[in-house]
């Protein structure tokens, strides 16, 4: 058996009660810590933590990390990202400093479409190789969870082909990895005026071979003017849940469309986005078990408004943040800078930025029972920093890693 202790730790954070699924509201603040402690894992699993004064001895084959006084953090659990795809989109973004719009760059054959037909031409083998580099910033940024979309297949072969390198990310990475199958991100040229026609594919051709080779977790719609309305949404998600793929919609990122409260309908895992979002939508979350996952890099990035994270933790809905890395409209995994882009830009708290990036994060992946926090018997993911004067210097000193050690399923990275 494989024993890891980390000793010398100035602050171990993130030990939430067990059976804690999501905070919200005032929870949101309450970060436990524990000063000058120790952490313990056996295999992949936390076994133990505690004050330096009551370390305890007589390990056999014990792997010993010294913290040196810096703290240790739960792995970032990032709900949202398109991290398989086949080029990056650079000529876009001197489109967009020129002043061109989402919507504009779209037009002109940019977008959504733009990589779809770049992945089109992609081999599995490229997508997966590509894709695993991106993975491998990622772990180093301290990411030990990470739902994965589709969507730049638009396609039966190239989602299928999507989906099938996700399934051998999970297989060979040691990050936890949730799919989401994503053909509803935008209509393909060919049924620009036939939605039916592609929704039929979807439904008819796509999700029964995804579902034959167990490649998906949930099932996304971009629902969006432009996009996917709610009434296609809601037939999607509809035909999805035969298949027991749970939502998880993309809602309300360029205007209030509905999506939200298509996703409470269907009984969506999360609604993400929501940089558009007014009282009457907060009001629909409420006493809901949906979780609003932010995406605050992806407003830096296209320069559009920021969620209103601040009315919806007052309201008590639970909050994830994630990175929404893709090649378009963010072109980063770091979600150390997402936190400190949450604090900065959502006014978010940096005890509130965390939890959201770690166990509300997990929660939005279903996957609070093994991530998200320090706690016995979960996995023994997480991250060691620099020595730091406070919790507040890791989002204050953004653009600069403070992480020095990462640690996966027990193992170092």
């Amino acid at each position: 058996m494989a024993v890891l202790i980390v000793i010398n730790i100035g602050t171990l954070v993130g030990m939430h009660p067990e059976g804690t699924w999501a905070l919200k509201g005032t929870e949101l603040c309450d970060l436990p810590r524990l000063e000058n402690a120790w952490l313990l894992s056996h295999d992949d699993i936390i076994s133990g933590f505690g004050s330096m004064d009551k370390l305890p001895e007589h390990f056999v084959n014990v792997k010993t990390i010294d913290a040196k006084g810096g703290f240790v953090f739960p792995s970032w659990c990032d709900s949202h990202t398109h991290i398989v795809f086949a080029a990056s989109r650079e000529e876009e973004f001197a489109m967009k400093i020129a002043g061109k719009s989402y919507e504009e760059i779209a037009a002109a054959g940019g977008g959504i479409l733009n990589s779809a037909r770049k992945l089109q031409l992609a081999s599995e083998e490229e997508l997966f190789e590509s894709a695993s580099l991106r993975l491998q910033d990622m772990i180093m940024q301290g990411t030990g969870a990470v739902e994965i979309k589709s969507g730049y297949g638009l396609t039966t072969e190239s989602e299928l082909k999507m989906l099938r390198v996700i399934r051998r990310l999970k297989e060979s990475s040691p990050v936890m990895i949730r799919a989401s199958f994503l053909a509803a991100h935008a209509y393909p040229p060919e049924y620009k005026n036939n939605h039916h026609g592609y929704i039929k594919l979807i439904t008819e051709e796509m999700l029964p071979k995804i579902a034959d080779e167990g490649l998906a977790d949930y099932m996304d719609v971009f629902c969006e003017k432009g996009f996917f309305s709610v009434d296609e949404t809601d037939q999607l998600l509809q035909e999805a849940a035969k298949y027991d793929l749970a939502p998880k919609i993309h809602a309300n990122q360029l205007s209030i469309s509905g999506g939200v409260e298509v996703g409470i309908k269907n009984l969506a895992i999360s609604v993400d986005h929501l940089e558009a979002t007014d009282e009457q939508v907060i009001a629909n979350l409420i006493n809901t078990n949906t979780i609003a996952t932010l995406l605050p890099s992806c407003s830096f990035y296209l320069n559009i408004p920021y969620a209103n994270a601040r009315g919806l933790i007052q309201a008590d809905i639970p909050v994830a943040i994630a990175s929404d890395y893709n090649p378009g409209s963010t072109p980063s995994g770091n979600m150390n800078f997402v936190v400190s882009l949450a604090c900065l830009k959502l006014k978010m708290q940096p005890e509130e930025a965390i939890n959201a990036a770690t166990i509300n994060g997990a929660a939005a992946m279903e996957l609070s029972e093994q991530m998200g926090s320090l706690q016995l018997y979960k996995k023994a993911s997480y991250f060691v920093t620099r020595p730091m004067p406070s919790l507040a210097f890791l989002p204050y000193s953004f653009g600069q890693s403070q992480i020095t050690t990462v640690v996966l399923n027990g193992e170092i990275q």
